[in-house]
């Protein structure tokens, strides 16, 4: 039996990791929130009160944390004198780290895990919420011919899309363009379904129009950001769950920052960036980003 270390249990990482224990895996888990581990033990999961206590015995290491920062203290330890888990795992363990962050943090903790022997794949996924509990996820794999082979074995019980960017780091550069373009897409979406309704347009009748047409995208397809047009959407659950307006906003600021370093210019990115800065700032942060939609209607509220 694979014995896999799951740390970080977010609204993306509980799924994911649950999928891992119906596939038959040992699945050694911890969170910083005690309640997200204990939730995943009743499932099958077996609970670890730290990440050594993860570690010990497993085959490979899956991480989805929050921010570039976190990833970096994990896997190369931190300033109160922490050893990161690369220097705590057995040799040959498999590295797959699934959060997004920027390409640089992910090629330094690549080249720090190949100095030790070990193989590391930055994982990075699209499919949102719904995608992990299906376990339909997409991931965007950067790493070495090797590390992306054996990183398919474990993957492929969590998603249904595995492809191979590049080298390390590459697989955080899809996943940046990726989200740049979600982002643009959904503020359009918001835009132009918010246009119709004030000008006396049913959303029901204006939606299936678009899908219909030229104006056809994911948003539109699976995601829709108006309540009660898709029963599925987090729009119709008061835009809960899903993926936090906080993080679409901190996937458009990677996306600037590294448009900035190679002088890209994205002037679509940066105006949906600004956008989403307004209504995390407005109390939005913890809703689904989709209730950017809100933001276009507050003038009726």
């Amino acid at each position: 039996m694979t014995t896999i270390a799951f740390i970080g249990l977010g609204n993306m990482g509980a799924p994911m990791a649950l999928n891992l224990v119906k596939a038959g895996c040992r699945v050694q888990v911890f969170d910083l929130v005690e309640q997200s581990v204990e939730q995943l033990a009743s499932q099958g999961a077996v609970a670890a009160n730290s990440i050594e206590e993860a570690l010990s015995g497993a085959n490979a290491v899956v991480t989805m944390l929050p921010a570039g920062e976190h990833v970096r203290a994990v896997y190369l330890g931190d300033h109160q004198g922490n050893k990161g888990l690369i220097d705590v795992v057995a040799p040959n363990t498999l590295l797959i780290d699934s959060s997004t962050i920027d390409p640089d943090s992910a090629r330094l903790v690549a080249s720090y895990a190949q100095s030790k022997g070990l193989e590391f794949v930055d994982a990075p996924v699209s499919g949102g919420v719904a995608g992990a509990a299906a376990g339909s996820l997409t991931f965007i794999v950067g790493g070495s011919d090797k590390a992306f082979d054996k990183a398919e074995q474990v993957l492929k019980h969590m998603g249904k899309n595995i492809f191979h960017a590049g080298k390390a780091g590459d697989g955080q550069m899809g996943k940046i363009c990726n989200n740049l373009m979600l982002g643009i897409l959904m503020s359009g979406t918001c835009e132009a379904l918010n246009l119709g309704i004030e000008n006396g347009l049913d959303p029901n009748v204006l939606s299936q129009i678009m899908l219909q047409s030229s104006g056809r995208n994911w948003a539109l397809e699976l995601y829709n950001p108006c309540p009660d047009v898709m029963e599925t959407a987090p729009a119709s659950n008061g835009y809960q769950p899903g993926f936090m307006t906080k993080l679409m906003l901190k996937d458009l600021g990677l996306g600037l920052d590294t448009a900035a370093k190679s002088q890209t210019s994205v002037p679509m990115g940066s105006l949906a960036r600004n956008l989403f800065a307004f209504h995390n700032a407005n109390g939005n942060a913890e809703k689904d980003f989709s209730s950017l939609f809100e933001f276009y209607q507050s003038k009726n509220k």
